[in-house]
């Protein structure tokens, strides 16, 4: 059976999210062995009896070669945390999903992207600034993100599409349960120019609580959010929140302080977050002027497999060289060499110390109080 049988199966285990399964991986090594392990022995590893229940119960029902025979049927793709295409910029976030089903494929080009989200009850206005905002990116050869949910998201997807770019759909269900029904369509279009992407198993219904903690999914692909329209209590503003915990920048399209639409975004440029009033400040703010030689450039410069290894332990939080060479297995000269090389092709930054963190291509921005 192949390992990512395993993350699928625990996957599956209601209450164990990216802690716990970082803290199994700690104590067994493999979740090939955690997943066969005997019951003191996920005691040991920190699990509380609810959940060691819920996954002997998983364990004893669910024939995992049927499951993942299942996703292979459907095109549908695995991405775990151990993987060197597992999306660098969702890698740096706090708790990222330990395992993302797939339908379509990632880009080098998804290292710029920028969500796009806001209200399902959207203006004119709205409707206006989200297709202008999204084809200007897509123009620009920056991916869109958004959540395929009725009103402002499914206005980006289609924007970016019908200009030409790429855009990913995060969903609150399965990538096998497509919703709003209505949009099926806009989400094979999505499969052929981007990816249709969920942390939750396929069959998952669309259920209320799955959005908000899809929303860190959306910020967390993205170098910056952009709220086209919120009321005061949109998911919108969850996205933006977790973008703003994230280190990512946020804009906010200012409007009409009589318009309930627009009272959450006016609320964020109260906060801090920056007002979006033309489109070149996406660019001038995220140093996205010369986006394709950017992008051409790197996929023109060749990655060692020593380099692709250490990408996978950078990110925006300083590390020590030793815990690099700890992390990654390598010896801390080879590592010293390696990070200097990453250092002239821009994959990564010395912040003095012998710390590190990965490439950084924006401003600092701000903190929602």
């Amino acid at each position: 059976m192949e390992k990512k049988a395993f993350w699928v199966g625990f996957n599956l285990v209601r209450g164990i999210g990216a802690v716990r399964m970082k803290n199994l991986l700690d104590f067994f090594g493999d979740l090939e062995v955690a997943w066969n392990a005997p019951i003191n022995g996920l005691m040991s590893a920190g699990l509380p009896m609810r959940v060691i229940e819920n996954f002997l119960q998983v364990r004893k029902s669910v024939d995992l070669d049927a499951v993942m025979a299942k996703i292979a049927a459907q095109g549908i793709q695995i991405f775990t945390w151990q993987e060197e295409d597992y999306p660098r910029r969702l890698r740096e976030i706090a708790q990222p999903p330990p395992v993302l089903f797939v339908n379509g494929s990632f880009a080098p080009e998804d290292d710029w992207a920028i969500s796009v989200v806001g209200t399902r009850r959207v203006t004119a206005y709205g409707k206006q600034v989200a297709g202008e905002v999204s084809r200007f990116l897509a123009e620009n050869g920056v991916t869109v993100v958004s959540g395929l949910a009725r009103g402002v998201d499914a206005i980006a997807h289609q924007s970016a599409l019908q200009s030409g770019g790429r855009t990913i759909a995060v969903l609150g269900s399965g990538v096998d349960v497509i919703y709003p029904p209505e949009h099926r369509k806009l989400a094979d279009e999505i499969v052929h120019a981007g990816a249709v992407i969920s942390d939750y198993p396929l069959g998952t219904q669309p259920e209320s609580s799955n959005f908000p903690p899809r929303n860190r999914i959306i910020s967390g692909l993205s170098l910056a959010t952009i709220v086209i329209e919120a009321g005061e209590t949109s998911g919108a503003l969850i996205t933006a929140k977790f973008a703003a915990e994230q280190g990512r920048e946020v804009f906010a399209v200012p409007g009409s302080i009589l318009a309930p639409q627009s009272s959450g975004t006016n609320e964020l440029i109260e906060q801090g977050a920056r007002p979006l009033l033309k489109m070149t400040d996406l660019l001038d703010v995220l140093k996205l002027q010369n986006l394709p030689e950017k992008q051409f450039s790197r996929k023109a410069i060749e990655v060692s497999p020593e380099e692709k290894k250490l990408l996978q332990y950078l990110s925006q939080e300083p590390t020590y060289i030793d815990e690099i060479s700890r992390l990654s297995g390598l010896p801390v000269q080879t590592v010293s060499a390696t990070l200097a090389m990453m250092e002239l092709k821009g994959l990564a930054t010395h912040l003095g110390g012998m710390n590190y963190v990965a490439a950084k291509e924006r401003q600092e921005p701000y903190r929602i109080r």
